[in-house]
């Protein structure tokens, strides 16, 4: 028999144990860090690298995909149903391990609430994927280079500012300015040649809602205070439970073009894996590993890397020209990027959750 104080001894490391698994930020205290043979420098390293390269690679090779088989909406169904794989049998244990289905919604595949799950999961899941996929089939790499990624601490920023009410500093509008600058010198051009019949600038458009979406769901995480873990499996249930029996319907009636039956079932484990596995699984949990060490403000400007070196890779693997006002465009996102996070006060980053 143990004695009373071990007893409570025990009590006490059971409680604690529990409090750490749930815990998403404050690594330092969890066991699983405790016991990982890295140290934390070397993780937070190879977290950035792996974020800044699945980043990178994603708009590279969902341009290149634009020269496949597949359409927008089936490269969507992939990404979705590849990230379901991994995340919805996770997000059902980690619900009905504690007996917390009560919280959930979806029948247990979300760990969040039914309206929460539909905030993120709409803008998330479903229209972040549908406007980006469909973007690449009109403008080349380059364009998303400046227009997603560089884009997206712009609407991020505007939209903290009219929803939660953020203020943001003179220096930092500075910032923003320079990225409006850069989307103009890139969008702006192919916007003019839209009279001459150019369809290019249809893709910069839909980079630019595809920014915009993924920045309104930043905005929401923040405003409902969501787990970032919990948060990518809540959109990627959304998702599943709407966008592909939808898609399914709309493809079985004809209301949508579909060309899964005429790709190579390797394009399709392709697509799956890298797009589902890749840009939805490990980035997200990189993305969060990085952010706890690096800390809000320098992992931007990691990420800050990832306009040029997409661009850089769309010249060099797709062939892509490089015309001066898409190098002067990327120069100058690249700079507002840095400057707004330089500008940034540290007490109202530390709200950002990891």
């Amino acid at each position: 028999m143990l004695s009373k104080k071990a007893r409570k001894e025990r009590r006490r490391m059971k409680k604690s144990r529990g409090m750490d698994t749930d815990r998403t930020s404050g690594a330092r205290a969890s066991p699983y860090h405790r016991c990982m043979p890295f140290s934390p420098r070397l993780l937070g390293l190879g977290a950035a690298a792996v974020t800044v390269a699945i980043w990178t690679s994603f708009i590279v090779i969902a341009r290149a995909s634009a020269a496949h088989t597949l359409l927008p909406l089936d490269l969507a169904l992939l990404r979705i149903c590849g990230a379901s794989v991994v995340l919805l049998p996770w997000a059902w244990w980690m619900t009905h391990r504690k007996g917390h289905v009560a919280t959930g919604s979806l029948g247990g595949l979300s760990p969040l609430p039914l309206n929460m799950t539909m905030q993120a999961g709409a803008l998330g899941g479903l229209l972040y994927a549908m406007l980006a996929y469909a973007g690449f089939f009109f403008a080349p790499a380059v364009h998303a280079s400046v227009l997603m990624p560089g884009s997206l601490p712009l609407w991020t920023s505007l939209l903290a500012w009219a929803v939660l009410g953020e203020r943001i500093p003179g220096g930092r509008w500075l910032g923003l300015a320079c990225i409006v600058g850069g989307d103009l010198l890139v969008g702006g051009a192919s916007l003019l040649k839209a009279f001459e019949g150019g369809n290019v600038w249809k893709g910069d458009v839909l980079f630019m809602s595809a920014a915009c979406c993924w920045g309104a769901y930043s905005v929401t995480v923040r405003r409902l205070a969501l787990d970032p873990v919990r948060a990518t499996m809540a959109i990627t249930a959304f998702a599943f439970v709407v966008y592909v029996p939808c898609y399914l319907l709309a493809v079985v009636t004809g209301l949508v073009p579909s060309h899964l039956s005429q790709a190579p079932v390797s394009e399709w484990l392709f697509q799956a894996m890298f797009q589902g596995w890749g840009s939805v699984v490990i980035s997200g949990i990189t993305f969060t590993q990085m952010v706890r060490y690096y800390g809000p403000v320098r992992s931007t400007m990691i990420t800050a890397l990832v306009p040029g070196l997409s661009a850089l890779g769309a010249v060099m693997f797709l062939g892509e020209p490089m015309h001066w006002q898409v190098l002067l465009g990327l120069a100058l996102v690249t700079a507002g990027i840095l400057f707004g996070v330089r500008q940034a006060r540290a007490p109202a980053l530390q709200k950002v959750t990891a």
